[in-house]
């Protein structure tokens, strides 16, 4: 099972153990499409190996199931992320704000948010202050501007994230979501305006792709 190449070979999956070395952050583990046995299994070896564990995409059920034999495990169901941190960190210095345009979105920011905490950073959350009523995003401006990076939600037209570019001195991380009517095409109208925004420093991930954004945020603030 053991390897001199940097990972473990399960047969099923080879567990890249030396990622935290090379990233910051061990192996990130996306359910989807994995059985629950295999899942189980590369639970207890990453566990087994000290790795930290995020795992992605993972329903109720599923859950339930893995933390009968991961003790420890935590669920976040609105994110619908596993995480079990085996090492503690000590909080990074700077500030991460996740800032959410409509309620619809929030899960897509919370996936994002708690990707952001488990490695290691402090976050600040902002939500439901979409440009529909961008007086309750101005009224947070002032916190919004001490985060050393910005993560930010929208759906829609997906123009918040410009705006706030606008506003703030920090990178932006922009996340489109699939929410909203039949020419928001499932996102592509969002993502095509935050690929689009005319406010340089903005980045911006795929469609419903919190944990890229959290992700990416968090090698930001290292």
């Amino acid at each position: 099972m053991a390897s001199n190449s940097g990972f473990l070979d399960l047969g099923f999956a080879k567990l890249d153990i030396d990622r935290e070395k090379r990233r910051g952050f061990a192996e990130v583990i996306y359910c989807q499409g994995k059985t629950r046995e295999h899942l189980k299994k590369i639970c207890r070896q990453m566990k087994k190996c000290r790795q930290d564990l995020l795992l992605t995409k993972l329903d109720k059920k599923t859950y339930a199931y893995l933390k009968k034999s991961v003790a420890g495990l935590k669920y976040n169901p609105l994110a619908k992320l596993g995480y079990l941190n085996i090492k503690d960190k000590p909080p990074k210095k700077g500030l991460v704000a996740v800032i959410c345009a409509g309620t619809a979105d929030m899960p897509v920011a919370e996936e994002a948010a708690v990707t952001a905490e488990v490695m290691g950073n402090r976050c600040v959350k902002f939500y439901d202050v979409g440009v529909a009523g961008v007086h309750r995003l101005m009224g947070n401006i002032a916190k919004i501007r001490e985060a050393a990076v910005i993560i930010v939600v929208a759906g829609m037209e997906g123009a918040l994230a410009s705006i706030v570019s606008g506003l703030v001195g920090s990178p932006v991380i922009a996340v489109p979501t699939s929410c909203g009517y039949g020419s928001s095409f499932k996102g592509l109208a969002a993502l095509l305006t935050m690929l689009n925004s005319c406010s340089p420093g903005v980045a911006v991930v795929n469609i419903d792709n919190g944990f890229g954004a959290g992700y990416l945020a968090g090698i930001i603030n290292r």
